[in-house]
């Protein structure tokens, strides 16, 4: 599984914490690790402008599949961290339903 990390002008590479970020999608998501060629990790800061607000820093994963559309899920939050987990989380979920259903068919 290939991650591939993306950051805004607003947040720089050392402030996507490279190594934690893909740790932590290694980890939620390594049940699909044999099915998912890459992933792809967007972070922004959505109000970098204003500074305030406690869901400013949004995470965008998009991940191929063998075989299917990519998939993509959103999550912000106030951290990177927190952005990160969140939308691997979601992303879990939405493997398992994507995934589950074509093993039905």
């Amino acid at each position: 599984m290939q991650i591939q990390i993306n950051t805004d002008d607003n947040i720089d590479q050392s402030g996507a914490q490279p190594e934690q970020t893909e740790a932590t999608i290694r980890n939620v998501l390594e049940r699909f690790a044999d099915q998912v060629t890459r992933v792809e990790v967007h972070l922004s800061d959505e109000n970098s402008d204003k500074k305030s607000g406690n869901a400013d820093i949004r995470c965008l994963l998009e991940v191929r599949v063998e075989g299917l559309q990519p998939v993509a899920v959103t999550d912000e939050a106030a951290t990177v961290g927190q952005a990160v987990d969140g939308a691997a989380r979601k992303m879990r979920r939405s493997l398992d339903s994507t995934l589950g259903k074509r093993k039905n068919h």
